[in-house]
């Protein structure tokens, strides 16, 4: 009967559906896996069975398909390095290579079923055979930023209790410094043309590892990965996620928000350290069939990103807000984009200037979702759906959300409080499992029958959900609630700025007010700052409510940012509150 399951469920991950419509409004676009919102959430049903395992049950079957000439010949992954390199590996290539990998996890580095290997590596290749792996094995996979200091790394060896390491020439050193202090790293594995002693050399050890390896068989509750949090407030903490919660939940991305079939070509920018690229990098379009492109960019290029959107179909391109606000401010009039149908954001709001400039220069809207690592998707706009610029869209299918209170108490349309995901009675699938030993935190993010995301927001009469701040964002000057990202995205409006952050800051008077920190544009920057205060003020008066306007403004070169690229707000605020 299981076995029968799981078969259920990978015939229903890709279904072909029609053809797609040319973009003449908000929401025009013609889904290719469900007809409608409505119908969407009506009819969606996600079985889960007592035992699954990604790797054996969706891309081993995907390899299947393509030996029996049933799947496109699409590759399952494309990866180009812009200096001429280039990796193409059918999803055929891609088991033999990952169950190499696994013997090596298993062999040389005698690592059981249920040990933790951390993954501290570049988009290079190799980091996504490390994430087949470790489903193979049953090892737990703990991925890491490469921007990760000398300092976090200890951090996240001494809480995980890692038994493994796989990282690269540039931070082996770093772990070499630390791994005395950590007692329970036994194995370290590098990726590098060069050996290094105390290190296995992945690309030698695969020359001579055999690719016959039998995938362990998981329960569908099984730890399957541990994410750190950015830790924009307090030091990260570690969140547990089971081989249902992704290695299923994410399917509900795959299918309905990216709505992917196997002839696409999915291109996801997010770093390898974050679960985004759990989200569009890995189980979203391998669940669907469709390839994972991948390109090497040291760090963030709008010009690399824009030619390589024009040379390869891409058809789907998923980034970040602060990446479609760098895009947009180059001249885009040049490129073509003729492959690229789907667009979409998620990790922070998007501003909707920015919405309008790049369907101005592509032809397509940018379709915001919204989740958190702790989740898959939460709600967001989806094809079909008309999208109301500024808003994260409708609940996914998979979440019953809804706005409460401090009591948990669902709150109507138009009253702002806490977005909360309903886990009572029953839980749904795409949930973490708890923070990991986090008792008080796991209990704090219970609020009675909901999972308490802590941010703030509203739903409208539509039942479309407007995202207003993290909960310890919220401004309260003069009685009034105001949250940051209303006044950042006028700000964004004003010819003379790049980026800001909102943040509250002390007044003698009104308690609270708001201050903005700026960065602006070049050409503005020998301007008469007093000025441009003043116009910058009065804009944002005009654009939203004048209460919102920033009383204090303060010119800055760079925002400070975690390592994920969001705003660290806390830590300006925390300098104005300082100054009392």
């Amino acid at each position: 009967m299981e076995i029968l399951l799981r078969a259920k469920y990978f015939q229903c991950l890709a279904i072909p559906g029609s053809l797609r419509a040319l973009h003449e409004g908000y929401g025009t676009a013609t889904p290719q896996n469900f007809s409608s919102y409505e119908s969407m959430k009506q009819g969606f049903k996600l079985e889960i069975p007592e035992h699954f395992n990604f790797a054996k049950d969706v891309l081993d079957q995907w390899a299947n398909m393509e030996k029996a000439g049933k799947r496109s010949s699409n590759p399952a992954f494309w990866w180009i390095n812009g200096n001429g390199g280039e990796v193409r590996w059918s999803f055929e290539e891609l088991g033999s290579l990952s169950r190499k990998f696994a013997n090596i996890l298993t062999n040389a580095c005698s690592l059981q079923r249920g040990d933790r290997v951390i993954v501290i590596l570049p988009k290079i290749p190799e980091w996504w055979l490390a994430n087949v792996a470790c489903l193979r094995t049953g090892t737990v996979l703990i991925p890491g930023t490469t921007q990760l200091t000398q300092k976090d790394i200890l951090y996240r060896l001494q809480s995980s209790k890692a038994k493994c390491i796989i990282t690269d020439d540039v931070l082996a050193p770093v772990v070499d410094a630390v791994a005395p202090l950590c007692e329970n790293l036994h194995s370290k594995i590098i990726v590098s043309q060069h050996p290094r002693e105390g290190w296995g050399n992945l690309k030698k050890m695969m020359k001579y590892a055999s690719d016959n390896h039998t995938c362990v068989e998981t329960k569908h509750n099984e730890m399957m990965a541990i994410y750190f949090t950015s830790g924009t407030t307090g030091p990260p903490k570690m969140i547990g996620h089971t081989h249902s919660s992704f290695g299923l939940g994410l399917s509900i991305n795959g299918r309905f928000w990216l709505d992917l079939i196997p002839s696409d070509v999915m291109w996801n920018t997010s770093d390898t350290g974050w679960a985004k690229s759990a989200w569009s990098s890995v189980f979203s379009p391998w669940t669907q069939g469709a390839c994972v492109f991948a390109h090497y960019l040291p760090r963030f290029e709008p010009t690399s990103i824009l030619q390589t959107l024009t040379k390869f179909p891409i058809t789907v391109f998923c980034s970040a807000p602060t990446a479609y606000r760098m895009l947009v401010q180059n001249d885009m009039s040049s490129y073509n984009f003729t492959n690229l149908h789907h667009c979409v954001s998620a990790g922070e709001p998007i501003n909707p200037e920015v919405m309008e400039q790049w369907r101005k220069w592509t032809g397509l809207d940018i379709y915001e979702g919204y989740g958190q690592t702790e989740t898959v998707l939460i709600c967001g706009n989806f094809k079909g759906m008309k999208i109301k610029p500024g808003s994260m869209g409708k609940p996914s299918p998979a979440f019953d959300v809804k706005i409460v209170d401090e009591s948990g108490n669902v709150l109507p349309p138009g009253q702002e409080g806490d977005i909360g995901v309903q886990v009572l009675p029953t839980r749904p699938p795409g949930l973490f499992t708890h923070y990991i030993d986090n008792p008080s935190q796991t209990a704090s993010s219970l609020r009675g029958n909901f999972y308490i995301t802590g941010d703030r927001a509203y739903m409208d009469e539509d039942g479309y959900f407007w995202f207003v701040a993290r909960s310890d964002d919220i401004i309260l000057s003069s009685g009034y609630r105001i949250g940051p990202f209303e006044v950042e995205s006028a700000l964004i409006e004003h010819p003379s700025v790049a980026e800001s952050a909102v943040v509250s800051s002390p007044d003698p008077i009104r308690g609270e007010v708001v201050k903005a920190f700026i960065v602006l544009n070049p050409d503005y920057k020998s301007h008469d700052e007093q000025q441009l205060k003043k116009e910058i003020q009065e804009h944002v008066k005009k654009m939203t409510a004048p209460y919102k306007y920033p009383r204090k403004i303060e010119f800055i070169e760079e925002l400070p940012k975690t390592i994920s690229g969001k705003i660290k707000r806390n830590e300006l605020r925390k300098k104005e509150w300082k100054a009392i």
